[in-house]
């Protein structure tokens, strides 16, 4: 491993997946000036697509959280793939994140907070960024949480 995000990242425990492919007709991230926009990512694991379901229904704010924690990982593998040492990344800027739920479910922020949250736990006052938290009548495959982002890197 190479540099302080991944030594921070093998402290928590986690290792890194293999940056997913896209599913569709879009490429997992774009690079313009010193930002990268990354591409919607999902709850999945080396076991595939974990959370499926709504919040308020199947699933709690609680089990949310884990899910938009694990696409914050899948976020961060496209960061690796993006720009190569994550020690490059000189801020999260935002996070768009979209929650498969109810109409009275009202906890989307709580739910988010489980990928902003581990942004903050990885990348230190780097990874504070702005955020929107938005409900979702559905996702993908059934998901219960999608996560995009913009970063900025170091030139």
């Amino acid at each position: 491993m190479s540099g302080q995000v991944e030594a921070k990242l093998a402290e928590l425990g986690i290792t890194l997946p293999q940056a997913a492919a896209p599913a569709a007709n879009y490429i997992p991230f774009v690079k313009t000036g010193n930002q990268i926009f990354i591409s919607g990512q999902l709850p999945m694991n080396a076991d595939g697509i974990q959370y499926k379901g709504k919040l308020g229904a199947e699933l709690t704010a609680d089990e949310g959280a884990k899910a938009a924690q694990l696409c914050a990982i899948n976020l961060i593998a496209q960061m690796k793939a993006a720009v190569g040492d994550l020690d490059n990344v000189a801020r999260v800027v935002k996070l768009v994140g979209f929650v498969n739920s109810t109409p009275d479910f009202g906890d989307q922020p709580a739910v988010i907070n489980g990928a902003s949250n581990f942004m903050v736990d990885v990348f230190g006052d780097k990874g504070r960024h702005a955020r929107s938290a938005v409900s979702a009548g559905a996702l993908p495959f059934g998901v219960s949480v999608e996560i995009e982002a913009i970063i900025e890197v170091a030139e």
